[in-house]
């Protein structure tokens, strides 16, 4: 309930420094793992903003290390979302399922096995409560280049409490024709670049849907389109000499930003439609998939008595903290049904039994 109450809105969403930033949640965490006898240490990743983490140290030699890594920040909110209440069972308000109740649930049972007798002798625990995953992941990424790989990471997200080893990548494109302008009432005297945006989009929503519903990856579906934005004219009496879409393209593991813009532009020449594609080379999110047949993966699949593990198709912190050698699950309370919602929340049940699930996790550790 605490840490609802204190905004960490991502600033990329609000200009309000009351509400934006996560130092707050940061802070407060600090102070309470400074209680419970946890090491920590801030690690600066942009501005004021950095990454808190963690650590708890056995008693004797490491020879393992384990990552539990939520984040901090939240999507947009307002005054009745930081004022949390619970009703019938649930705990409302925002960042309740994403993700801090996977922080919460994740300090509570790093609490409970450094005061018990049968924590891990051998197995060092940091939590890593990480910035900025729900805009540019610039916590995630700066984290995974300042570390060495880890034996395990569990990155929390809302799964349901089921352990996640898939997730999509997300591609974030403009495409923009060109034309050229002539007065409304004489259009062939121009080029109507709004006409050959309407080409490429029916191609990329019908025919390109269709080739990616062919592409099925085992626990993660096909890939998918998704046509977000168009704009394109100046006015109803002049022929429109550009036109431009963003666009959504969820990927799997194994592509790249640049093969998809190449097969995109390929396919519509093909079509005689002439068009430019555009995308940020410095970040990209890409897919992730962790082998689960890793001994402590399926250890923690015995214990959750999982059989099979799961894929989602949105995209986390756990694509950049595997770019490091790290295996990663993605794995958490709450449903992703209800983030980023008006009435966002978690069940009480479902944190108990993260936590517990994380106790019994924690105490077949070496």
């Amino acid at each position: 309930m605490d840490l609802i109450s204190i905004p960490s809105v991502n600033p990329a969403f609000c200009s309000d420094d009351a509400l934006n930033g996560e130092e707050r949640v940061a802070e407060m965490l600090a102070q309470h793992g400074a209680k419970l006898g946890l090491d920590f240490k801030y690690q600066l990743v942009k501005g004021k903003r950095s990454n808190l983490v963690l650590k708890y140290k056995p008693c004797s030699r490491p020879c393992h290390r384990l990552l539990l890594a939520p984040h901090m920040d939240t999507v947009v909110a307002d005054e009745a979302q930081l004022n949390p209440h619970i009703k019938q069972g649930r705990i409302y308000g925002r960042g309740a399922c994403d993700t801090k109740g996977s922080i919460a649930a994740m300090m509570n049972a790093l609490a409970r096995i450094s005061a018990s007798p049968d924590r891990p002798r051998n197995t060092e625990i940091h939590l890593a409560c990480l910035v900025d995953e729900e805009y540019g992941q610039l916590g995630s990424r700066a984290f995974s280049k300042r570390n060495k790989p880890y034996d395990l990471a569990i990155v929390g997200e809302p799964t349901s409490n089921k352990i996640v080893t898939a997730h999509k990548g997300a591609m974030w494109f403009h495409l923009q024709t060109r034309g050229l302008a002539a007065h409304g009432a004489r259009p062939s005297l121009g080029n109507n670049a709004i006409h050959s945006m309407a080409s490429a989009v029916q191609f990329l929503e019908q025919d390109y849907r269709e080739q990616l519903n062919r592409r099925r990856h085992p626990l993660l579906g096909p890939a998918t389109i998704n046509v977000g934005t168009i704009s394109g004219g100046k006015q109803p009496n002049i022929v429109p000499d550009a036109c431009s879409i963003s666009a959504d393209r969820r990927t799997l593991p194994g592509e790249s930003n640049a093969a998809i813009a190449r097969e995109i532009l390929a396919a519509l020449r093909k079509k005689g439609i002439k068009a430019s594609l555009d995308y940020r080379r410095d970040a990209e999110c890409p897919a992730m998939e962790t082998q689960s047949d890793l001994p402590w993966i399926q250890k923690l699949m015995a214990l959750s008595r999982q059989k099979k593990p799961l894929g989602v198709d949105y995209f986390c912190d756990a694509a950049f903290i595997a770019q490091n050698g790290t295996p990663c699950i993605v794995f958490g309370p709450g449903s992703i049904d209800q983030a980023h919602t008006a009435d966002e929340w978690i069940s009480i049940r479902s944190l108990e039994h993260c936590v517990e699930k994380y106790l019994q996790f924690f105490r077949s550790l070496p």
